[in-house]
């Protein structure tokens, strides 16, 4: 088990390296950059003054190098102009929108959006499992049909429908302020327990609308899953044997068909921003949905890429979890390269 962990661990470094390459080059494909388009606008409106300091700008960011060469900067594999070090050495770029750092302008955003998601994912298991056990378990009950109904209404309502009706519900319900992962009393305050609490109450409400599309698919899956694995043949064997319902389900069906359920973790996380940018707009959330959305129509690259690069790490992570979790449930997993040769 140890030598699977750590032969999974070395393979994330190439699979990030190749996955920062094809970022690079996505965020390349539009014509021009950021620099380039301010610089067009200025000459195209008279103003001569502006177009010097960009110019320098392109030159001082490496703007009017190769794209290879580009590339090797960011990552921090190349040496830059005047010490300009990578993402390897902890400098992120530099965001030409808002004129500051990258690590300022996401810094306040990324432990957010790591609690959204992990939030997020966990009221997806938390909810999608029973329910989908129970559905396979009691097909074609009044509780399976409700819950199939529920599943589609999940499926076809809009998030940022589904996040007005419960931000006004929450409001008049519980007092919950409207918009946001806080207080207004506590934007810009340290961290204390009463600030803790209440991102934990503004978390309700984006973690169910966000969740809900996710809980649905996975609820069908699980319960598409088991139907399969509780009409073979060992689960007869199983009943003819004397074993016990419960037990009989916990010890083979359900560890056979919970793989494919374990295996969509990594999945669900690069899904949970790109879905959830509409959703952030819509509820004010300080998440680094909005901030891809205006860095990819502006082509601040550095911002963007980072931002791309980040969700694919978070991707990577949780990939390992599951394949963790998936060696630990079916030991073919980790055992299968030895028993095959």
């Amino acid at each position: 088990m140890l030598y699977y962990i750590i032969r999974r661990i070395f393979m994330m470094v190439p699979t990030l390296l190749v996955i920062s390459l094809l970022t690079f080059f996505i965020i390349e494909l539009p014509a021009g950059d950021y620099i380039s388009n301010q610089i067009a606008a200025l000459k195209s409106s008279g103003e001569q003054s502006s177009v010097a300091k960009l110019e320098f700008l392109r030159k001082e960011f490496s703007l009017d190098r190769p794209f290879f060469e580009r590339y090797l900067i960011w990552i921090g594999l190349w040496q830059g102009p005047h010490g300009f070090d990578g993402l390897i050495q902890g400098n992120w770029g530099w965001s030409f929108e808002f004129d500051k750092p990258v690590e300022q302008v996401v810094g306040p955003t990324l432990p957010l959006t790591i609690v959204l998601n992990f939030a997020t994912i966990l009221f997806v298991y938390v909810v999608s499992f029973p329910i989908g056990i129970y559905s396979a378990t009691r097909q074609y009950s009044w509780g399976d049909y409700g819950f199939t109904f529920l599943g589609y209404i999940g499926l076809a309502t809009p998030n940022f429908l589904l996040a007005l009706i419960l931000l006004y519900f929450f409001n008049q319900w519980f007092g919950l302020s409207v918009g946001g992962l806080m207080a207004p009393e506590y934007i810009d305050q340290p961290w204390s327990f009463d600030k803790a609490m209440s991102v934990l109450a503004h978390l309700i409400v984006p973690t169910i609308v966000i969740g809900t599309s996710g809980t649905a698919a996975m609820i069908r899956r699980l319960r598409a899953n088991l139907l399969d694995e509780l009409h073979k043949q060992y689960v007869t064997t199983g009943r003819a044997k004397g074993l016990k319902e419960n037990q009989l389900l916990i010890k083979y069906p359900l560890r056979m068909a919970i793989n494919p359920f374990i295996a969509d973790i990594g999945n669900l996380i690069p899904s949970m921003v790109s879905g959830s940018v509409i959703v952030s707009v819509v509820m004010s959330l300080p998440t680094v949905g909005p901030i891809l959305l205006s860095a990819l129509q502006s082509q601040d690259q550095f911002l963007s890429g980072f931002i791309l690069l980040f969700v694919a790490v978070l991707t990577l992570i949780g990939m390992l979890i599951s394949d963790l979790l998936l060696a630990v449930l079916d030991p073919r997993i980790r055992l299968g390269g030895r028993a095959s040769s």
